[in-house]
């Protein structure tokens, strides 16, 4: 190589060159040269910051925070990101809850401020985000959850290091859980606890000693999602599940029987949207939304409800005795509305209600797709058409195995596709001409009814029915359908001509009930069997006949028993 190709090389050649272009060469080497050592640094500054020493600090710090123990793996920087990373943590439950971890997760990313903690060692926490945690819930039968003593009371009991600061000092710019899975269950209960997946938590500038935004989205057990936003905090140190909030609720398709809420033999079950607001003090909370349901089903035996049911409320909770008062309970199946309002408790396990539901004409044509949903089953092919249906109804015991109590009424209304009449064998042609169609047709039926899990009983019936007259009685429905009733048909006047007719008795006047016709009623309440009873209905023929004859008026007729036999046809 000649000596004006080495002068060119070095940048010393005499060959005239722009002064600008050469200055930029050399900014660019120089500006190379620069860069080049930075990411050398950059490359090799982890292998000479061992942030492994910082674990200790982590976990006392973290643990007394918390109130519980806390233990972190191995950790790792990253110094373009400016995140320490930390593997296998765990969060120790309370003690009287249970000895498996509160949570559990992969990994944890930490963002902290490189300078400080590269030219001082100094760790400040800027961010912190939680990988595919697993985090269990318990609920005790006091009440009182398994989170409720984190970051209070027992935070005194851990180990504090010096120079550590106390937890109302800790401030975090973002916490985020990404892809978690919630267990909620009851302590000490063999059930299987409800899984919630796929869960997110956004914090920004949270404190616990100040109110902080947050936000939580969730897919629901079964089936569904949840999003709820707002503000909370400050963290309660007493109890945190106390903490103050003020958050906005949505839930979509949420599957009831999923929840693990209600006794699965209770047969309550649907789906459930829910849009309102839940807002506290940490002492009295306030829910107030819209639930609307579908496919919904109250009884074991019941069968999923075609149309939504909505429930429009506001719920007054009492955070300290853990109960609540239902001030205002709007419910409606279409057009037909009731009203639903009263106290609940919880007790152990369940909540127990003491609720009134007050239902005045609600049309039977809006109700009648739902009876199946509360296993009210009619004569099969049957239908309730027009009128409409009252009830003042009280509701009490455990929530999910109530006893429902109260007076029930039909007017104007019509059972389609049933005639009595026929059912009744004989009666048919006691009002003297055979029905126009197939269907009854009701006047007025009123009954006390009492359904409880033990089956359900109908005390003082009474059925006006036109073509017929006025029916009474009693009787219980068993948990699988099965029908008790004594009944009494008063008849009509034209019915009873029928009756002297049919029974070959020379007359039924003379009042004392002489125009009664005792039946039973058994079967099921799908196929109900009509029963004569011929010991009552010749008992009282006997009476009657008795008195016309201490009146002179007639002798007792001997072909009486063999008219009485077919009076209500086969059996």
């Amino acid at each position: 190589m000649d000596l004006e190709r080495i002068k060119q090389l070095a940048g010393l050649s005499g060959s005239k060159e722009d002064p600008q272009t050469a200055a930029r060469r050399r900014y660019l080497r120089i500006g190379a040269i620069v860069l080049g050592v930075i990411v050398l640094i950059l490359l090799v500054l982890p292998l000479f910051i061992n942030v492994n020493s910082f674990r200790p600090k982590i976990e006392a710090e973290a643990s007394a925070a918390l109130g519980r123990q806390v233990t972190v793996g191995d950790l790792s920087l990253s110094v373009f990101s400016g995140n320490v990373g930390a593997d296998n943590i765990a969060i120790a439950d309370d003690p009287a809850f249970s000895k498996a971890p509160f949570l559990t997760a992969k990994s944890l990313k930490i963002g902290v401020e490189l300078m400080p903690l590269i030219f001082s060692k100094q760790l400040n926490v800027t961010g912190i985000t939680l990988n595919e945690p697993q985090i269990t819930l318990l609920k005790a039968t006091n009440g009182k959850w398994n989170f409720s003593s984190m970051g209070g009371s027992s935070a005194k009991k851990q180990p504090s290091t010096g120079g550590s600061a106390p937890p109302s000092n800790l401030s975090i710019a973002k916490l985020n859980i990404r892809d978690g899975k919630l267990f909620v269950g009851t302590a000490n209960s063999t059930a299987k606890p409800a899984i919630y997946d796929n869960v997110d938590v956004t914090v920004t500038d949270f404190s616990p000693a100040s109110q902080f935004p947050f936000e939580l989205t969730a897919k629901l057990p079964g089936s569904g999602d949840a999003k709820i936003s707002g503000k909370a905090g400050p963290i309660s140190a007493a109890d945190a599940s106390r903490t103050p909030l003020d958050a906005t609720v949505k839930i979509n398709g949420m599957n009831i029987a999923a929840l693990g809420f209600v006794d699965p033999s209770s047969g309550i079950a649907g789906l459930a949207d829910f849009d309102g607001t839940l807002t506290s003090d940490g002492h009295h909370s306030k829910a107030v939304g819209l639930f609307t349901g579908k496919q919904m089903k109250f009884s074991a035996k019941g069968s999923p409800s075609p149309k939504a049911i909505t429930v429009k409320h506001a719920v007054d909770l009492n955070l300290d005795n853990q109960s609540g008062t239902i001030t205002q309970g709007d419910i409606a199946i279409g057009s037909a509305q009731a009203h639903l309002t009263g106290t609940f408790q919880s007790a152990g396990s369940s909540e127990q209600v003491n609720l009134k539901l007050n239902a005045p004409g609600m049309p039977v044509d809006e109700l009648q797709p739902v009876l199946p949903a509360f296993g009210v089953i009619l004569p099969s092919g049957s239908q309730l058409k027009g009128g409409t249906l009252s009830a003042d109804l009280a509701i009490s015991g455990p929530l999910d195995r109530p006893v429902i109590s109260g007076p029930v009424r039909l007017s104007n209304t019509q059972l389609a596709n049933f005639d009595l009449g026929s059912k009744l064998g004989a009666l048919q042609a006691f009002s003297g001409k055979a029905p126009s169609s197939r269907d009854t047709s009701i006047q007025n039926a009123s009954l006390n009814a009492r359904v409880a899990p033990e089956g359900t009983r109908a005390d003082n019936i009474n059925i006006t029915i036109p073509a017929l007259g006025v029916v009474t009685g009693a009787g219980t429905v068993s948990p699988s359908g099965a029908l008790a009733f004594k009944m009494v048909a008063s008849l009509s006047g034209g019915a009873v001509g029928g009756l002297t007719k049919v029974a070959g008795i020379g007359g039924l006047g003379g009042g004392g009930g002489s125009n009664q016709i005792p039946f039973a009623i058994e079967g099921t309440t799908s196929d109900p069997k009509f029963i004569p009873d011929v010991t009552g209905l010749a008992t009282g023929l006997a009476k009657n006949q008795l008195g016309n004859i201490t009146k002179g008026q007639a002798a007792v007729p001997t072909k009486a028993p063999k008219g009485l036999g077919g009076l209500l046809g086969p059996r």
